[in-house]
């Protein structure tokens, strides 16, 4: 048998060697605690400018803002990985910790700097961002002033309020949640499971355990709703109040704000979506012919509509990433074979190491890790891909300041998105069995549902929240109900059974540090489809424009960058169109496969 050639175990010791144990890494950790109390030190001293030649002192800010969130970012991935790599160990736990209150040293200090720059008088300031010294930081200045807006005056004291008072209950719902076990039988065996586990029972092939697992969590959140419910009117009707006070009457400013989006780009989003959830129906519709039901139900959306048999060696993973990356282009090819090569994934289907796959980024040294277990199937070289294409937006940004390598999430998806549809299109394209062609485009499907229909659901669940909160505690059965008519809606009633519960059970309704954890999803999706789109029409003349367009994802509007780079105006449904119909000829291949294989 052919020994590989590519480590399935990462190298971290070029890094900080001696790993959670590191004297060098506790030596960056201390001299970073040195530029963090050096920087807020200047903040103290720095008042409100009276004059352009004051534009020196914001430039010296500036710059201790970016030195230390390179160095925050470089040992934070670090500690990240050693956790993901044994989540027991200890030492790397308490790191973490040291690093967290760094961090918050940190942004207590941003928050001044922000309010400080929002106290510059208007013509001033404009003079000032034209000065040679800061008028490369225009956006970022600009923004860190619009945030300085949104503050109230005794930020400070409400900071910390919000530490036990708001994020506190978001803490308090991932502890609770973590806490629960179900019982479930499977092959006639009892299994105690987390809710996690009974949750990716959904795509279990035997439609009996899928239909259990619905079913027993349903009446666990029964049980516990009120106790939930409790949770989530506290989170809601605190940032409420907060908002209030900061005189924000409109719930989406601050995500739309923190995502770079104006409201009528992520409308425009939305009414795209919405003309053309039709096909999506059709192929809900033709899943649930195919299952023996009226109507879908919605705990055998997941179910596979067929097996896929194909195993791969890493070796061919690696192989098939590599090669179909270099039909792109040969910059993203020569990156992901270095990225093997020199040790930057950890791949090894082993126990006691984490279970979720991301990308750390190592700005310091301009290097990315890669972590995700290896089990040999094509959703293993679907999520290799992904977290590869989110090491290359790190690699793109290299030459960029450490302020603007920080990109909002709405283009966080971009790259790995991106990477992910170029291998999983090559996959479609050389098989020659039409069950394994059926299964892939399957899982395409799956991810557009998801994005067009659920978290569009989401969003209507939470701004319709967001409106009945202020008006008093919101009970249980109506947040069911709620539920219930954002999902009717987004789903075109395709859909039986929904779970009314998911907002217990979804995550991303109790992130405190980021309403409106949905609509960013499907933006980055259906913006890496359009820029896929375009890169389909130009062949490998397009990886020098990809690649300047990542470079810029963190120093401007996504509306300037898209119309910089592509030409075009994302608040415009036309552009969203384009992602769009790749998505509905995805459906048409799986009706069409799906009669050619009944036959």
């Amino acid at each position: 048998m052919e020994t590989t050639k590519y480590r399935e175990v990462w190298e971290l010791d070029s890094l900080f060697p001696g790993g959670s144990e590191s004297s060098q890494l506790r030596k960056h950790i201390k001299e970073l605690e040195s530029k963090v109390y050096t920087f807020a030190n200047h903040v103290s001293y720095f008042k409100p400018s009276q004059e352009v030649a004051d534009s020196i002192k914001i430039a010296a800010l500036l710059e201790h803002m970016s030195t230390i969130q390179i160095h925050v970012s470089q040992a934070n991935s670090f500690i990240t990985c050693l956790l993901a790599q044994n989540p027991k160990d200890q030492t790397a736990t308490s790191l973490q910790s040291k690093i967290g209150d760094i961090r918050a040293s940190f942004d207590s200090s941003v928050q001044k700097t922000q309010k400080i720059l929002q106290g510059i008088e208007e013509n001033l300031w404009q003079s000032m961002l034209d000065t040679s010294l800061l008028q490369n930081h225009a956006f970022i200045l600009n923004e860190l002033r619009t945030k300085g807006a949104r503050q109230l005056n005794d930020n400070e004291f409400v900071s910390e309020l919000m530490i036990d008072g708001y994020h506190a209950w978001g803490q308090f719902y991932h502890a609770l949640i973590s806490d629960i076990k179900v019982n479930i039988s499977i092959n006639g065996n009892r299994n105690e499971l987390s809710v996690g586990q009974a949750i990716n029972l959904r795509s279990h092939p035997d439609e009996r355990v899928r239909r259990k697992s619905h079913e027993v969590l349903e009446n666990t959140w029964i049980d516990k709703e009120d106790l939930f419910a409790r949770i989530l009117n506290h989170i809601v009707g605190f940032r409420q109040q907060v908002y209030k006070k900061r005189g924000i009457e409109n719930v989406l400013e601050e995500p739309l704000i923190d995502n770079r989006v104006e409201e009528d780009t992520l409308n425009a989003m939305w009414r795209a979506v919405n003309k053309q959830k039709k096909p999506f129906v059709d192929y809900l519709n033709k899943k649930a012919e195919l299952l023996g039901e009226p109507k879908l139900n919605a705990y055998n959306f997941w179910a596979p509509i067929t097996e896929s048999t194909q195993q791969l060696e890493y070796k061919e993973a690696v192989d098939f990433i590599t090669k179909h990356c270099g039909q792109f282009g040969p910059e993203l090819e020569a990156f992901t074979l270095n990225a093997f090569e020199q040790g930057w994934v950890e791949s090894e289907n082993r126990s006691a190491k984490s279970v979720a796959a991301f990308c750390a980024g190592f700005p310091l040294t301009g290097e990315s890790r890669v972590f995700m277990t290896f089990g040999g199937t094509i959703k293993d070289v679907l999520a290799l891909a992904h977290e590869l294409g989110h090491a290359f937006h790190n690699y793109a940004m290299k030459s960029v300041d450490g302020l603007s390598k920080k990109y909002p999430l709405s283009l966080a998806e971009t790259a790995s998105t991106f990477s992910e549809m170029i291998v999983l299109e090559a996959a479609i394209k050389e098989t020659t069995s039409d069950q394994e062609k059926l299964f892939l485009v399957d899982e395409k499907l799956k991810r557009s549902v998801m994005n067009f229909m659920n978290m569009h659901s989401r969003f209507l669940f939470e701004k319709n929240l967001n409106e009945e909160r202020k008006q008093g505690f919101v009970p249980p059965s109506r947040l069911n109900a709620l539920m219930k008519e954002a999902m009717e809606e987004a789903y075109h009633s395709s859909l039986e059974n929904a779970s009314v519960h998911s907002w217990i059970w979804t995550p991303h309704y109790y992130i405190t540090k980021s309403p409106f954890y949905n609509f960013p999803y499907t933006f980055g999706y259906l913006f890496a489809l359009s820029i896929f789109a375009k890169a389909k029409e130009k062949g490998k003349t397009f990886e020098q424009e990809y690649l300047a367009l990542l470079r810029d994802s963190g120093r401007m509007s996504t509306e300037d960058l898209v119309m910089k780079h592509l030409e075009e105006d994302i608040k415009s449904e036309v552009f969203w169109e384009k992602g769009l119909a790749l998505c509905i000829e995805d459906v048409r291949e799986f009706i069409r496969l799906t009669e050619k294989i009944k036959r």
